[in-house]
């Protein structure tokens, strides 16, 4: 046949079903692949395929079938998201991994990091390679791995909510625990003390950071690990759900010269992803851009950043004060905690840097508020602060099954705004379909932004109680949360339900 590469490699094609016998290394190392075009089996090779490795497939998979070649970059992207799409691999990696279980824990050898690479690895590795990888193809933020009397949990965090998978074998628990800590350069001796480890692993050519926690509870140990997806810090601030007009006002506050810039809200707000995403629009070749963070989630480039170690004393404080020598124009700061790093923050942003920082409070007002608390003079506050964001994540309605339903009546009364009633608004759909995870498929943001206006720093400098902050607030321009929540209910991107659960309001 003719050795000439043909063209692209369709989505359709992939045929996960067909590679079960495949092993991916040997896949990748001989550039060979079936495929199921109409229908009718292909085999596809590289263009430098020998045709042995064409003649050894048919071999694996007990048929012959007709030849044909692609790029070999087509070729591996394709081997990559055929084995990514391997579905039910977690199941039988446990059924697997428990007949293996009595042989002891996993001894730590050092298996291959890819999770798509199963081929010699221990059983208790294949089970936690196949967790991971059907974790990453849902989109899971977290997995937790919890000892219960009488089960193993292992559940996903998906869109900021949990969700429980099918339970692996309770003697597994013993090699399973000692895996991930081998995987995260864990204590395997020490079972009494939390303890804390990364792992990184990868997925065909793409790479992902894993944070992992121990910690002991009465049946054993609970590991909770993070995956942190490196492409949540490339987003641009255009894909975060900020309003038009919110948006501008943030870039606006970009170009600040000096001055403290603060996003507040609880854990899990998506605090850190919309930091990351400001530092990403800043021109990083003509500004010396430095971050002190616990821990540094994602990797920046053009950024210089610091991981506190409070065991050895390098804590939000001391790593700030040593970063102010290093002549930088902005600082991120992971999270202002005390008054030793208040002051400092304060005190850099008043010297001619301008200064990111996260606070805990539930809208922005509060913010000022809780800087006041900890012990910053109000007129120093007054005249660093240049504005707070508070947010929270809502899930996203899937546009493929969410139901047309009218603004309740008597939520519309609740609210203050009768008019709604009657609104054509959306739900979820309880039952789902195959693009969601019951009627929801991702999240966005929320958001208020309160701007540092001559009026408002004039309260903050007078120690204005909550309400007055504010009531001035609004006068310049201040919409809060629930508002911008509202905007999105009846635009149809999320739901009153989902706006509830996420501002409790």
């Amino acid at each position: 046949m003719d050795a000439a590469a043909e063209g692209r490699i369709e989505e359709s094609w992939l045929a996960p079903d067909l590679v079960d016998a495949v092993p991916v290394d040997w896949a990748r190392r001989n550039g060979v692949l079936p495929l199921r075009i109409g229908g009718r089996k292909i085999y596809a090779g590289a263009p430098e395929t020998p045709l042995q490795a064409f003649e050894d497939l048919a071999l694996l998979l007990g048929e012959e079938a007709e030849w044909r070649r692609f790029a070999a970059e087509e070729i591996r992207r394709a081997i990559d998201k055929t084995y990514f799409r391997r579905a039910g691999a977690a199941t039988a990696a446990a059924a697997l991994a428990e007949g293996a279980a009595g042989g002891g824990a996993d001894d730590g050898r050092r298996e291959s990091d890819d999770l798509l690479s199963s081929g010699g690895a221990a059983p208790v590795a294949q089970y936690v390679n196949a967790i991971l990888l059907e974790a990453v193809r849902l989109g899971a933020s977290d997995i937790h791995v919890e000892p219960f009397a009488d089960k193993l949990a292992v559940r996903y965090r998906l869109d900021g909510i949990l969700y429980e998978q099918p339970s692996p074998p309770r003697p597994l628990e013993a090699p399973l625990v000692a895996r991930l800590k081998v995987m995260a350069k864990m204590d395997l001796a020490e079972k009494r003390l939390p303890q804390d480890g990364v792992a990184r692993v990868r997925v065909g050519s793409r790479e992902i950071d894993i944070r992992v926690s121990s910690v002991p509870v009465a049946e054993g140990e609970r590991i909770v690990l993070r995956i942190l997806h490196r492409e949540a810090a490339n987003l641009p601030l255009e894909r975060l759900g900020m309003a038009e007009g919110l948006l501008a006002e943030w870039k606006r506050l970009l170009a600040s010269p000096h001055g403290i810039i603060l996003v507040t809200g609880p854990t899990g707000s998506g605090k850190t992803t919309t930091l990351y995403a400001t530092l990403g629009g800043l021109d990083t070749a003509r500004l010396n851009v430095l971050t002190i963070e616990d821990p540094i989630e994602y990797q920046l480039p053009g950024i210089g950043q610091i991981q506190v170690h409070p065991k050895i004393g390098l804590t939000f404080a001391s790593g700030l004060r040593h970063v102010l020598r290093q002549d930088p124009d902005v600082i991120l700061v992971g999270e202002t905690r005390d008054l030793e790093t208040a002051e400092i923050v304060v005190r850099a942003s008043l010297t001619g840097h301008l200064v990111f920082t996260t606070l805990h409070t539930n809208d922005a007002p509060g913010a000022v508020v809780r800087m006041t608390d900890m012990g910053i003079p109000p007129y120093l506050l007054a005249s660093a602060l240049r504005a707070v964001l508070a947010q929270r994540l809502v899930r996203r309605l899937c546009p493929h099954c969410r139901e047309a339903v009218e603004f309740p009546a008597d939520e519309a009364a609740r609210l203050g705004r009768p008019e709604l009633a009657g609104r054509p608004v959306f739900r979820a759909h309880a039952a789902g379909c195959p693009a969601c995870l019951g009627g929801y498929k991702g999240r966005t943001g929320i958001h208020e932004l309160m701007l540092a206006t001559p009026e408002l720093a004039e309260a903050v400098r007078l120690n204005a109680p909550v309400r007055e902050l504010a009531a001035i607030a609004a006068e310049g321009g201040y919409r809060p949360l629930a508002e911008d929540g509202l905007a999105k209910v009846l635009s149809g991107v999320t739901t009153l339900s989902e706006l509830r659960r996420s501002t409790g309001r």
